[in-house]
């Protein structure tokens, strides 16, 4: 069977935002406070992160 292995961290390509995944409030957190909270984010996902773990 599968494991999937979600992200702990992205980076928004238009303002430079920075978040990481905290698992006791089960969200995503600001971690720098770099870019534009009102941007429409566009996450860093590419096609080399996999999720499926093996």
């Amino acid at each position: 069977m599968a494991t999937i292995v979600p992200p702990t961290e992205r980076t928004c390509e238009r303002c430079g935002r920075h978040d990481v995944w905290d698992a006791t409030s089960e969200n995503w957190v600001v971690r720098d406070e770099v870019g534009n909270p009102h941007c429409l984010h566009e996450w860093d996902i590419s096609g080399k992160y996999n999720p499926v773990g093996e």
